[in-house]
C-alpha cells in the first residue's frame, strides 16, 4: 500500500514558479513508476509528467515542455514538479500518481492517486 500526499499548490502569477511535492508512504516507492496529472474544472484529468523508477528517464505532456520539470528522490520517498513560466491554462488541481510502469511515455494503470493541491495562475 501506498499513499501519497502533494503540496506545495498555491495562487501565482503569470511567468512565476511553483514546486510541488508528493511525499509517499511505504517501504516500495522506488519500485513504481511516478507521474504528475492534473485537473481543470470542467475538464478531464490529464497527464502532465512521469518520471521512471530510477529517475533516469522522463516524459512530458506537449503543453509542459520546457516548462515543468518532474524529479524523484528515492530516499526521501519524494516526487517533485517544478514549474517555471507558468500559464493562466496551467490552472488545475494536480495529483500525484504512482504505477508499477511507464507504457507509451505515460504512466500505464495507475495504482495510487494523492488527494491532489490546487493551483492557480493568475493573469
Amino acid at each position: 500500500q501506498v499513499q501519497l500526499v502533494e503540496s506545495g499548490g498555491g495562487l501565482v502569477q503569470a511567468g512565476g514558479s511553483l514546486r510541488l511535492s508528493c511525499a509517499a508512504s511505504g517501504r516500495t516507492f522506488s519500485s513504481y513508476a511516478m507521474g504528475w496529472f492534473r485537473q481543470a474544472p470542467g475538464k478531464e484529468r490529464e497527464f502532465v509528467a512521469v518520471i521512471s523508477r530510477s529517475g533516469g528517464s522522463t516524459y512530458y505532456a506537449d503543453s509542459v515542455k520546457g516548462r515543468f520539470t518532474i524529479s524523484r528522490d528515492n530516499a526521501k520517498n519524494a516526487v517533485y514538479l517544478q514549474m517555471n513560466s507558468l500559464k493562466p491554462e496551467d490552472t488545475a488541481v494536480y495529483y500525484c500518481a504512482a504505477a508499477q510502469h511507464i507504457l507509451n511515455r505515460r504512466l500505464a494503470g495507475v495504482d495510487y492517486w494523492g488527494q491532489g493541491t490546487q493551483v492557480t495562475v493568475s493573469s
